[in-house]
């Protein structure tokens, strides 16, 4: 989903909150874990996009957070989510 200039890979509720999560994939970690490319460009690009989404949703920016699915597609596969990865 496009928002502000920036791309969400999901919106969805959690428990009351709207929840932002990037969804990021890597054969094996052998360049590193995936959710070590959430950098502070990347996280700053995902804020602007969120801010835009939630305004337009009429939605209080203190009911949103950040979460990071992590996958790892080697035997075993290993799926991790991060809940409020960064704020």
């Amino acid at each position: 989903m496009r928002a502000g200039g920036g791309e969400i890979d999901l919106v969805v509720w959690h428990r009351g909150r709207l929840v932002f999560v990037e969804v990021k994939t890597r054969e094996t970690e052998e360049f590193g874990a995936p959710e070590t490319a959430v950098d502070a460009d990347k996280r700053s690009r995902l804020r602007r996009a969120s801010m835009e989404y939630a305004r337009r949703a009429g939605i209080d920016w203190a009911e949103t957070r950040f979460d990071i699915v992590s996958v790892v597609l080697a035997q075993p596969m290993r799926i991790s989510w991060m809940q409020d990865a960064f704020r």
